[in-house]
């Protein structure tokens, strides 16, 4: 059977390439944003979204409205923590200037404690030079006083410092008021005594050094250990030498070697009879102004410094002696009456002072000086 090759080519496309139809376009939905200007030469501006555009910007914008709300939220606690800030760097510069007053006030306070340990020291001398009790003239009983609290800080350390110096000062002003008392109604009571008590420096302050003190030396002369009666007042040649109480000349010159080898080495001697408790000696003078019997007063100038008798250089030499409970005028240290000059070893001397030297560690006063 005879086939016709055009129709049987046909019928083979017609199976191999089967008819399609064209697919139909699917349009995305968007969104459409007008922007009108001010000016109208500048058109309308658009703007498209599409519903994916649209749903991520309307994310973004709950987002940013959700920053915006916790934002608001948390700003008054943000601005209450800066302002707490400010006021805790505030309170810390307060509490530093707060310590460094702390720390100065407690300064002051051991700077008073000090001054009333030295005028306790001096009441102490009035005492001895009053010749008051040995008890009363080492003080006064304390003031008890209960601890404060301290608070929590870091300067707890110095208000407790503080607090103890405060209640030592206290009790300190309390025995001083005592003193004071006690020593204002002896003063008015016995003005004739308190007349009659060495109590100032026989030469200027600024005019002597203390070279030898009072008590055991080595002897510049035999290099031996002896004792010292007095205290040695290093001066100029000329120095005036002024009258430490009121009282009467009872010897004036150059002692007589004859009499006595350990009197004619004091040199020009001044003796003065203070009362009936005291005589003070003036050793080593270059000019004596004054004559036995002649009455004066404290700080009249009675002599001059020397270096007569038995000196290594121009110096006062001064004793004070005082009539002890045996009747004898035995040598104390003249320092404890002296309370215009302040010495560097007061406390030690004044423990010293209260014992009296041995009778034979000193020249006894001759005759026509304790008569």
């Amino acid at each position: 059977m005879a086939t016709n090759p055009e129709s049987e080519n046909s019928s083979i496309r017609s199976e191999s390439a089967p008819a399609t139809t064209p697919a139909k376009r699917r349009e995305r939905p968007y969104y459409e944003f007008q922007y009108h200007t001010s000016d109208i030469r500048k058109g309308v501006r658009y703007l498209f979204l599409t519903r994916r555009q649209g749903r991520w910007l309307l994310a973004a914008a709950a987002v940013w409205l959700l920053f915006v709300a916790n934002g608001l939220r948390m700003a008054p606690e943000v601005i209450g923590n800066y302002f707490a800030a400010r006021e805790y760097e505030r309170l810390l510069e307060e509490r530093t200037r707060t310590g460094e007053d702390l720390q100065r006030t407690v300064q002051r306070l051991a700077e008073l404690e000090e001054a009333a340990g030295q005028l306790r020291l001096e009441m102490s001398k009035i005492y001895l030079a009053y010749g008051f009790s040995e008890e009363a003239a080492l003080g006064k009983g304390g003031y008890p006083h209960e601890p404060a609290k301290v608070p929590n800080s870091i300067y707890a350390g110095d208000i407790r410092d503080g607090n103890g110096l405060m209640a030592r000062v206290s009790e300190q002003l309390g025995v001083l008021d005592a003193f004071l008392t006690e020593v204002q109604s002896f003063e008015e009571a016995h003005q004739d005594q308190v007349r009659t008590t060495p109590s100032v420096t026989p030469v200027e302050s600024d005019e002597f050094v203390l070279t030898s003190p009072f008590g055991t030396r080595i002897s510049p002369f035999t290099k031996e250990v002896d004792f010292h009666a007095g205290i040695d007042l290093a001066a100029a040649i000329g120095a005036e030498i002024r009258a430490p109480a009121d009282g009467v000349v009872a010897f004036a010159g150059r002692y007589d070697l004859k009499r006595s080898v350990g009197w004619w080495r004091y040199g020009n001697l001044v003796a003065l009879r203070n009362g009936d408790r005291f005589i003070t000696l003036f050793g080593h003078c270059d000019e004596v102004l004054v004559k036995t019997g002649q009455q004066v007063k404290q700080g009249d100038v009675i002599a001059t410094v020397g270096d007569s008798g038995w000196s290594t250089s121009p110096h006062l030499h001064y004793e004070v002696r005082r009539l002890e409970a045996d009747g004898e005028f035995k040598p104390v240290d003249p320092r404890i009456y002296i309370l215009d000059h302040r010495w560097t070893d007061e406390e030690q001397f004044l423990v010293r002072a209260r014992q009296a030297p041995a009778a034979n560690s000193y020249e006894p006063l001759p005759r026509i000086i304790r008569r």
